[in-house]
């Protein structure tokens, strides 16, 4: 008899055994995140606009020195907010006040990310910036959060 018609059924068990224990091995190393709207309720801060010297009485808004806040935006891994100082109408700082660092590859990416998405924001004086290589979902919920805090300071 031909030694490939041989019936050998347990080395057939022996690599469906193993098939099996390698697909559940990978099933329960993926990681699960929680989903945007239960992890966004109880951890996003309320947006606020907060003016630190209010403009004179009849003279232009955009005078004097107001610190704004933008929206929290939620993004896939997690919130992010910045708030804006603006001097006479230009943008002089830019903070991420929440953004994405649960985990350590989280904060390897926001670590180099915030820094230049700061720099592009205050050279631009406005939310039209790049995005940040392997940061993109940082990076849109960073430029969606500067411009509604930039809209709260015109409107």
């Amino acid at each position: 008899m031909h030694t490939l018609r041989k019936a050998r059924p347990l080395r057939r068990v022996v690599l469906a055994s193993a098939a099996t224990v390698s697909g559940i091995v990978l099933l329960l190393s993926l990681k699960p995140h929680t989903s945007p709207a239960v992890a966004g309720l109880a951890s996003a801060p309320a947006p606020t606009a907060a003016s630190s010297a209010p403009a004179a009485s009849g003279g232009s808004a955009t005078t004097g020195t107001r610190t704004l806040t933008g929206d929290s935006v939620q993004t896939r891994w997690g919130p992010v907010q910045v708030r804006v100082t603006l001097k006479d109408g230009k943008l002089t700082d830019v903070t991420a006040v929440t953004y994405p660092q649960e985990n350590p590859r989280d904060q390897q990416i926001n670590s180099y990310a915030i820094p230049q998405l700061t720099r592009e924001a205050l050279t631009a004086q406005s939310a039209d910036i790049d995005t940040v290589s392997g940061a993109t979902y940082t990076s849109d919920g960073y430029r969606r959060s500067l411009q509604s805090a930039l809209d709260s300071a015109t409107g």
